[in-house]
């Protein structure tokens, strides 16, 4: 049995995940835009032998900011590239990398999920993940006339058999049904066509899709919700849960929760792979990295700190003093993701942090664990928490992109390789071979 490695994703914010990235000297302003430059990112990742590379994506510009605070940061993403119109660039540039993109289960329709992705799939040689999410903020609905936002408990009633029909239309084809044969014209084999005839509460799709079974089966389905109804699909139906956890007891505890639920579900631990988010800062020396923080920290407009902490409190704290406590914050709505919100209530209770404290908390790591420091230090705890069964893998957040993924590139993933963590060639050329992920019958 081959030895257990950690995996390795990027989480893909074009400048950085720091609020204040895009104001340093070196950050590509347009990347957002810079197709050229998306595609040299995609190559490093390649060339360190990462995993996957996550793209987060919203419908809309995000958290009803104010005009003043939005005009003042690149983070909210007001202008992106449409993920899987970008990865389907990206996988001509590549040939071994993951290409995770995000698709709403609340705005989009299972049929043409099925075949964006599964198109994807077939296109970049069985490399696609779907980044299920149950869309939550307000700008988004009103993009697609809806007066207001599902409850999150419709969302997640919706998602469950949105996933469950996808899957369906995946196994529209058996492998080798297409035979193509010019001498007997046969094109396919018609036993090796299903039509799903699906009527559920939700959704009416008769299939099958016109999309043929990709080298990997069909896409890996990673799933990013930390709430009660978000560990409940994701140890359903998810293959990659990525989740914000900062302290490793409670890492271990989600970690031990969703691999006992899957079992509860008939599924392997082994069937899905747990990688948290990892803000990371890394320099030669512990002291090169804390002053690049202390640069960021230096350049957060304070009236973007305190609203971007609004948007992941769902409350608005921009009119109380920023050198005092966080207030009084009412319970978490459909709008915002609930588990992020208390999240921070707790950080800021716990620690004692003041409001000015709590927004530096959230400008780089948004909630989820953060490490500054050499190589030799992002490495030990990263070891750590794979060792103790907090984490399976990692999804890398620089908080600063441009230079920060070389930097970890050139200066973890060597230490992590001396250590026997990491690999030093890829497994397979599929994503889920790297993973080491079953092929779906």
């Amino acid at each position: 049995m081959s030895k257990r490695q950690i995996k390795l994703g990027l989480f893909l914010l074009p400048t950085g995940q720091h609020v204040a990235a895009w104001r340093l000297p070196e950050t590509v302003a347009d990347m957002h835009m810079n197709a050229a430059y998306y595609a040299e990112l995609a190559r490093e990742l390649e060339a360190a032998k990462f995993d996957l590379l996550f793209l987060a994506d919203g419908d809309g510009i995000h958290g009803g900011w104010p005009l003043e605070a939005l005009s003042h940061t690149a983070n909210r993403v007001v202008a992106q590239f449409e993920p899987l119109t970008l990865l389907s660039a990206l996988s001509q540039h590549t040939s071994h990398v993951g290409l995770v993109a995000t698709a709403s289960t609340t705005y989009y329709d299972p049929y043409r999920v099925a075949r964006l992705f599964g198109s994807l799939d077939v296109l970049n040689g069985g490399r696609s993940g779907w980044n299920v999410v149950t869309t939550a903020n307000t700008d988004s609905s009103e993009n697609f006339g809806y007066t207001e936002t599902p409850s999150a408990e419709e969302r997640y009633d919706r998602a469950e058999e949105f996933v469950e029909v996808v899957k369906g239309l995946w196994r529209s084809w058996d492998e080798g049904a297409f035979l193509r044969n010019k001498a007997t014209g046969e094109f396919f084999d018609p036993s090796k066509l299903h039509r799903l005839d699906h009527h559920g509460k939700h959704f009416t799709v008769k299939g099958p899709l016109n999309v043929p079974r990709s080298p990997q089966g069909h896409p890996v389905i990673v799933q990013a919700g930390s709430s009660g109804p978000g560990k409940a699909l994701a140890a359903r139906t998810a293959e990659i849960v990525f989740t914000a956890q900062p302290d490793k007891k409670k890492a271990q505890d989600f970690y031990s929760e969703i691999k006992t639920l899957a079992e509860t579900h008939g599924r392997s631990p082994d069937d899905l792979k747990i990688m948290p988010g990892m803000g990371v800062t890394v320099a030669e020396t512990e002291e090169e990295a804390k002053a690049k923080v202390a640069e960021l920290e230096a350049l957060i407009d304070p009236v973007v700190g305190l609203t971007h902490l609004s948007s992941f409190l769902g409350f608005d704290v921009t009119g109380y003093p920023v050198d005092g406590p966080l207030p009084e914050i009412p319970e978490a709505s459909a709008k915002i993701i609930q588990s992020r919100q208390k999240l921070f209530i707790d950080m800021a209770r716990d620690e004692n942090l003041t409001l000015r404290e709590t927004y530096i908390r959230a400008s780089v790591s948004k909630g989820h664990l953060n490490v500054v420091g050499s190589p030799t230090q992002v490495a030990d705890l990263m070891e750590e928490w794979f060792a103790d069964k907090a984490a399976d893998g990692f999804n890398v957040m620089p908080s600063a992109m441009t230079g920060g993924i070389a930097n970890f590139a050139r200066l973890v993933v060597p230490e992590l390789q001396r250590r026997g963590l990491f690999r030093e060639e890829y497994e397979g050329t599929t994503l889920r071979e790297n993973l080491g992920l079953k092929c779906p019958e």
